[in-house]
């Protein structure tokens, strides 16, 4: 199983990731705020994203950032949305 060993803050808009099987991936917080997986985001019935992209500023920041137990990641954004949990295995999977 592939876990997260290092997160760390690259800046106000980005933060990387050190994986067990020594890959890093760095993730903007426009990227993650475009793929937040929360009901607001994603309809929890069907699955199908209901936030639109072109919605999203390209200069989004984060204010804020909490782990959530050992699994997931809880970002604040300065659109004002926090409500999304981003677990490791969804990170994981967002970067390939």
């Amino acid at each position: 199983m592939i876990e997260p060993l290092q997160v760390i803050e690259e800046s106000d808009s980005a933060i990387s990731i050190k994986w067990s099987d020594d890959a890093e991936t760095l993730y903007k917080a426009v990227d993650l705020r475009r793929a937040c997986p929360c009901a607001g985001c994603v309809n929890e019935w069907t699955g199908e994203k209901t936030l639109k992209d072109e919605n999203i500023p390209e200069d989004l920041s984060f204010t804020h950032i909490t782990i959530v137990g050992r699994y997931a990641l809880n970002f604040h954004f300065s659109d004002n949305h926090e409500t999304g949990i981003f677990s490791f295995n969804y990170l994981r999977k967002l970067a390939e």
